[in-house]
C-alpha cells in the first residue's frame, strides 16, 4: 500500500526545516538561499510524481477478448491500447 501524500510532505519538510535550521544557525545565507530553492522544487518534483502514482493505480487493463488473443491483434491495435493507457487526463 503507497504512502499517503501528507506522511510523504511531512517527512520531506521536516528533512529541509533540519537543514535549513542549521544553515541558518550557521549563518550561511548562501546555503538557506539553496535549500528554500531544493525544497520548493522538490515540492514540484513530488506532487507530480504523486499525480502520476495516483493516476496509474487507477488505470486497469480490460480483459482479453475471449475469442481474441494477443497474436490475433493487429499492431495498431495493440498500439493504441498502450496509447490510452499512457494518455493522462489534464485540467483534472
Amino acid at each position: 500500500m503507497p504512502r499517503p501524500r501528507d506522511h510523504i510532505a511531512a517527512n520531506l519538510e521536516s528533512l529541509y526545516r533540519e537543514a535549513y535550521a542549521r544553515a541558518r544557525a550557521a549563518g550561511d545565507e548562501e546555503e538557506m538561499a539553496r535549500l528554500d530553492f531544493a525544497f520548493r522544487r522538490d515540492q514540484l518534483y513530488f506532487e507530480a510524481v504523486l499525480d502520476v502514482r495516483d493516476l496509474l493505480a487507477g488505470v486497469t487493463s480490460p480483459p482479453p477478448a475471449p475469442e481474441a488473443k494477443q497474436g490475433d491483434r493487429s499492431v495498431l491495435e495493440q498500439i493504441n491500447d498502450l496509447r490510452s493507457l499512457t494518455r493522462l487526463p489534464f485540467g483534472r
